[in-house]
């Protein structure tokens, strides 16, 4: 596996620095390694029901976080088994409606120091538990900036926000594919993964690329071919930022963030080929039924089994390619809304259970069996988060939930009052750990 290798070179190439590394790790989670389809702490195999977290470091900062809050969440994720946690590491721009505010990086280059103290804040804090990190660099979506803000930043236009009409989706993707021609743009992105991967903790002390509390870097929340003739430009780009990650550090697992064969033109042989690379350490999907049209919350006793049999066999199709590649596989994003999507949190979210339940069931065979689906983080985990229920999107100054500021926040929210949710997750996460 290629970061065993990486390792070895490291330790060879860089002699007592990593030593005296792994003497300030001893204190914080053991590394998380690949070998084959499986992932391994230490020297026993790991396998895991995480969440997405992704305002964890805006909930550490000092400006508009809420510290007290952010330990009462971990601590409760922790209660629960939930242990790896998937997090944006900040976004861009923070100037357009319905998107996260405030910015890592409000100008191109230029860095809210306040944030990246978050960042470190919310890594210490998940060291004190031992509890793992999955960082995205990026977002193809504009609900953080992202790859559309890049745009805007370098020349390319006013980047069209989907939310406000009359743009639209197809618009707004037709803007973003530009992204993968677009030298300065790609150029920037990797000075700004520079400089987080290279940062020092100034909580811990400890550097970012000896950090066990890091799982992996990723490079973006769902980066897309969009089209099938831009696959080579896709693929040329995505090789790229994977080459920039690994030379800057070579502990830390890679993966790209892609939702898989629905990020690939529909196309599962597009998504195996742009993952052909050694140096992508495993493999991710993400799966949306409600978006997907597959679940209709008005008619749910005709259309969750449809949902729960499309969902298996998409798991199955990357399984397939997953194996082929040899290497293991996350489901990193999916969710269902409450009853009738309402977003008061009272609701009961009794489809939303159902379908969970499904995935985990599918989760335990597929580790029992030695198949390459060996992980997933559901969407997302809101703790505390106060939501208004006659709202619906956030606002400027709302309390962080799992829903990203363009979608009605609560809709796939897990909430702290979601006990018998969160006591499934439990159940679950200690079955597939023994």
């Amino acid at each position: 596996m290629m970061h065993i290798l990486k390792t070895t070179l490291a330790l060879t190439a860089m002699g007592l620095s990593i030593s005296c590394a792994a003497q300030k790790n001893t204190a914080g989670p053991e590394h998380i390694t690949v070998k084959g389809t499986a992932f391994y702490k230490g020297n026993k195999p790991y396998h895991y029901i995480g969440a997405n977290y992704w305002y964890g470091s805006l909930l550490a900062s000092k400006s508009v976080g809420d510290r007290t809050r952010l330990a009462k969440e971990l601590d409760e994720l922790k209660a629960n088994g939930i242990d790896n946690l998937r997090i944006l590491v900040g976004a861009e721009g923070g100037t357009q409606d319905f998107t996260v505010k405030p910015a890592l990086q409000p100008q191109q280059g230029v860095y809210n120091d306040d944030l990246l103290d978050g960042l470190d804040y919310l890594l210490n804090e998940l060291r004190k538990r031992n509890m793992y990190a999955v960082l995205y660099l990026g977002n193809n979506w504009e609900w953080s900036g992202g790859m559309a803000q890049y745009l805007e930043w370098n020349g390319k236009g006013t980047l069209p926000n989907p939310n406000i009409p009359p743009n639209t989706w197809p618009q707004f993707m037709d803007y973003v594919k530009q992204f993968h021609q677009c030298v300065p743009c790609q150029e920037a992105m990797k000075k700004h993964i520079a400089k987080i991967i290279t940062r020092t903790n100034a909580y811990s002390k400890v550097k970012y690329t000896e950090d066990n509390t890091i799982m992996a870097w990723q490079i973006a929340n769902e980066p897309r071919v969009f089209t099938a003739d831009n696959e080579g430009h896709f693929t040329t780009w995505l090789n790229d930022v994977v080459d920039t990650i690994d030379q800057l550090d070579g502990y830390h697992l890679i993966c790209t963030g892609s939702e898989g064969k629905a990020g690939s033109a529909d196309d599962i042989a597009i998504y195996e080929r742009t993952h052909n690379n050694p140096k992508i350490d495993y493999l991710t999907m993400h799966i949306w039924p409600k978006n997907w049209g597959w679940y209709k919350h008005e008619t749910p006793a005709e259309t969750l089994p449809v949902a729960i049999n499309k969902t298996m066999e998409y798991i199955d199709q990357h399984i397939a390619v997953a194996e082929k590649l040899n290497k293991p596989l996350v489901l990193e994003e999916f969710g269902l809304p409450r009853t009738h999507e309402s977003l008061d949190r009272k609701v009961p979210a009794t489809d939303r259970e159902v379908y969970y339940k499904a995935i985990f069931d599918k989760l335990q065979s597929s580790i029992k069996q030695h198949k390459a689906f060996t992980a997933l983080n559901f969407w997302g985990y809101g703790g505390t988060g106060k939501n208004n229920p006659s709202q619906g999107h956030w606002h400027e100054g709302d309390a962080f939930t799992a829903d990203p500021p363009q979608e009605p926040q609560g809709l796939n929210t897990v909430f702290s009052t979601d006990t018998g949710m969160l006591k499934m997750i439990k159940k679950y996460n200690m079955a597939i750990r023994k």
